[in-house]
């Protein structure tokens, strides 16, 4: 988790403390607490000293509790401020894939610039229909949730509408590894790849390939994508992480910059996408 979390989580549990022990009934022990609102007394603990996240309903019933009904709007909006930047996949896929692509779709759609570097499988902006199929079920069982498969897969190819709009533009690397990957059955990688074959050349893609011989400036580490210098958002395991202050946006930029440097484009391109072509057995 990240040291800015950790610390807003830290100051909000402050804050909580200062709640109780100022109420207007008077000072509240943490043990009087727990067993008004029907909680153990440790989940007290940890909320105040920054060891658990709570929700929403959590702190309504803690201003209620404590005399301060009228802060929970603050309290509220210090954990969305926070809450907005780690965006569990475990909170994010509880009613499946489908909303989580809306929101995507959201996003992309008020954008008019995405830079996006992608190493582990064909970026969604130029995903085909079935590769698209094949990533959402593996991820769903991965995360053990709702399977919306088809709803999720109609979403995202939504979004691929983007791409057709005047005034939008996709600046995308992708390393020769994620060409590589068998994440589905040959035959749906082989169209995806040709798929690619054909993106080259359009005129609001920039796509660029580093290949696997090429020398790497940094490790390739995380996809990543960056919204009109805006915001950046990266992709791990357990989350994706929103990230919105100028200095991070800054550096996840010459982070693309330096890949930028190790790709291929154009012919060069649609050449290391031929190899792997190529190289898929059907």
């Amino acid at each position: 988790m990240s040291t800015d979390y950790q610390k807003a989580r830290e100051d909000l549990g402050r804050r909580l403390r200062e709640l109780r022990v100022e109420s207007p009934h008077g000072r509240i022990t943490g043990t009087y607490l727990a067993e008004q609102l029907g909680w153990p007394q440790s989940k007290i603990s940890k909320l105040e000293n920054g060891r658990q996240t709570p929700t929403a309903e959590d702190l309504r019933a803690w201003a209620d509790a404590t005399g301060h009904p009228e802060v929970f709007q603050e309290l509220h909006g210090r954990l969305k401020g926070f809450e907005s930047h780690i965006r569990s996949w475990r909170r994010q896929l509880t009613a499946g894939h489908r909303p989580v692509q809306e929101t995507w779709n959201t996003l992309v759609d008020g954008s008019s610039t995405l830079t996006v570097w992608e190493n582990n499988a064909v970026n969604g902006m130029l995903q085909t229909a079935d590769y698209a199929r094949h990533i959402f079920e593996e991820y769903a069982a991965l995360q053990n949730s709702p399977r919306d498969t088809e709803d999720a897969v109609r979403a995202r190819m939504r979004r691929q509408e983007w791409l057709y709009r005047p005034g939008k533009r996709l600046h995308l690397l992708m390393w020769e590894g994620a060409l590589r990957a068998q994440v589905c059955p040959p035959a749906i990688l082989a169209a995806q790849l040709d798929r690619l074959l054909g993106v080259v050349g359009m005129d609001t893609v920039r796509l660029g390939i580093v290949p696997l011989d090429a020398a790497l400036p940094l490790p390739p580490a995380n996809p990543f994508w960056i919204f009109d210098d805006r915001l950046v958002v990266v992709e791990d395991w357990h989350a994706e992480l929103w990230l919105d202050d100028v200095h991070t946006i800054a550096l996840y930029s010459r982070v693309w910059e330096a890949f930028d440097e190790a790709a291929v484009y154009g012919t060069a391109a649609q050449r290391v996408i031929s190899r792997a072509r190529q190289a898929v057995s059907i």
